[in-house]
């Protein structure tokens, strides 16, 4: 499975997002709705990676067509994230979902942007990363059965 995250500027929440599902071995990529090329993950999203001993080496790029046709399933921190895409990008409407709507549909939620928060705010966010993945891999070991 090849899956794209996606924020807003492609710094805190999505480069989190592809870090800690790289350690599962699973092929991901990350970008942002708004995204310049090149720029490092924030600070704190290095940091609150490092607590948890995972690699935070990162370099922002925008949301392509291209990107877009390499994965196979495109999550979203967000339903406006989602719907910029759409907008966007309506023939990959087969494949976009919000994070939390595809790896938890009974209880879909936002995830909020840490961005210009605490240390405490991006170990916050990286938190509910870890628990929609951990749904996610619980769901995908279901239906694998």
């Amino acid at each position: 499975m090849k899956i794209v995250f996606v924020c807003t500027g492609n710094t805190c929440r999505s480069p989190m997002a592809a870090a800690i599902w790289r350690e599962q071995g699973i092929e991901v990529q990350s970008a942002g709705v708004h995204a310049a090329h090149g720029a490092p993950m924030s600070h704190f999203a290095q940091q609150a990676l490092a607590e948890k001993g995972l690699p935070a080496e990162h370099s922002s790029q925008p949301v392509t067509a291209e990107l877009l046709e390499w994965a196979d399933v495109v999550l979203t921190m967000t339903s406006s994230h989602k719907e910029a895409i759409l907008y966007r990008f309506p023939h990959v409407e087969d494949k976009v979902y919000t994070y939390a709507e595809y790896a938890a549909p009974d209880n879909p939620f936002e995830i909020a942007d840490p961005f210009g928060g605490t240390l405490q705010d991006y170990q916050f966010t990286l938190y509910q990363l870890e628990e929609l993945q951990k749904q996610m891999l619980m769901r995908l070991e279901k239906n694998s059965d």
